[in-house]
């Protein structure tokens, strides 16, 4: 039951961060987002997403960071998209928000890992 509550309580802190939209999608300028952008959470874990094939509003990204590595197919829209947890906001040219939902397998308790990423081609 306690694995039940802590998977509600992460639904709800995910959910959060999550601000709707009404703005539909449109077509985003590829070289905005196609590259690698990489970077460090304040507990210097590494990580770096790899952006390819943006296409209107479509694109294929591949999100890697400590051991974990995550490919999907994304929508961006309102300058970021969500891999998993994992949310990329672009935040200036070459410059990128990204926020990531951690969860601590020790004690279930979850936290928000901030960092910006810096883009290379």
């Amino acid at each position: 039951m306690a694995d039940l509550m802590s998977i509600l309580s992460a639904n709800y802190k995910a959910v959060g961060l999550t601000v709707p939209s009404k703005t539909p999608y449109v077509a985003v300028d590829p070289d905005l987002y196609q590259g690698t952008w990489s970077g460090k959470y304040a507990n210097n874990k590494t990580f770096k997403i790899t952006v390819s094939n943006v296409s209107g509003f479509r694109a294929k990204v591949h999100y890697q960071s400590d051991g974990t590595s995550k490919y999907q197919d994304v929508l961006i829209k309102d300058n970021g998209f969500r891999i998993g947890d994992t949310k990329f906001t672009l935040v200036n040219q070459g410059t990128a928000l990204i926020k990531n939902i951690v969860s601590d397998p020790a004690t279930g308790a979850t936290y928000l890992d901030q960092a910006y990423a810096k883009q290379s081609s």
